[in-house]
């Protein structure tokens, strides 16, 4: 029988990476993908893709899509309080593991499992301490896509916002950049690969910089007449 799963979903290449794993398993039944909206905004928190482009996702994987809606600069307690209430709803359907794209962050996988305890769930972590490099090729030699759409400007150039994530892309990363953005170096949005019914269209739209720090590349659902991926504005 396999056991129900609550993934942490954030739309980006660990969190499709790790699905795949699981689901290549065949031991577990994805009850839901649990992501973050900043709901002042209508865009996963940290990565700013917009929300439209998130449930096509969940409509493509063909997995029930949970938004855990968080206001701008929302408090840590108001986090763990939204994302409590979902897990726990979940916890009673008989769901007791909750599975994330986490690799190497002791502290981060720590807070976590702490935070899960308290509900009587555990955590499943389909790619801990597997080498970032050796992941970051697999993502791209399993057919995925992913379009790089935050870059954090103390790390890396603007250069690299809104790159395709492929070999040469990981070809031209600094020394010291993690190969999967691990440090938040960088976050992505997965369009295309074996996990996902049909690709997702999308234009690429206006690039800008937030808080003096962080480049982000809105990313905009397709419209007719106009291919997915076509430079609209920067």
């Amino acid at each position: 029988m396999q056991e129900k799963v609550i993934f942490s979903w954030s739309g980006g290449k660990d969190s499709a990476l790790a699905l795949h794993e699981l689901k290549e398993t065949g031991k577990y039944d994805i009850a839901a993908l649990l992501t973050t909206v900043t709901k002042d905004y209508d865009r996963v928190s940290m990565h700013g893709v917009r929300t439209a482009l998130l449930e096509a996702q969940a409509a493509s994987l063909g997995i029930r899509l949970e938004k855990a809606l968080m206001s701008k600069g929302a408090s840590i307690e108001e986090n763990e309080s939204k994302i409590r209430e979902i897990m726990e709803r979940y916890f009673a359907r008989g769901v007791v593991l909750s599975a994330a794209g986490d690799i190497w962050l002791e502290d981060v996988r720590k807070y976590k499992d702490d935070n899960l305890a308290r509900i009587g769930m555990k955590g499943l972590y389909p790619l801990w301490k597997r080498d970032s490099g050796q992941l970051a090729r697999e993502f791209i030699s399993l057919g995925f896509k992913s379009v790089i759409v935050c870059v954090d400007s103390t790390l890396l150039s603007r250069d690299f916002i809104g790159r395709e994530f492929d070999e040469s892309f990981l070809a031209a990363l600094p020394s010291g950049v993690d190969p999967c953005g691990e440090n938040g170096e960088f976050h992505s949005f997965v369009y295309a690969g074996p996990i996902f019914r049909r690709k997702i269209p999308f234009v690429k739209g206006e690039v800008v910089l937030r808080d003096n720090r962080y480049y982000f590349c809105d990313l905009l659902p397709a419209a007719a007449g106009i291919p997915a991926q076509e430079t609209v504005a920067f």
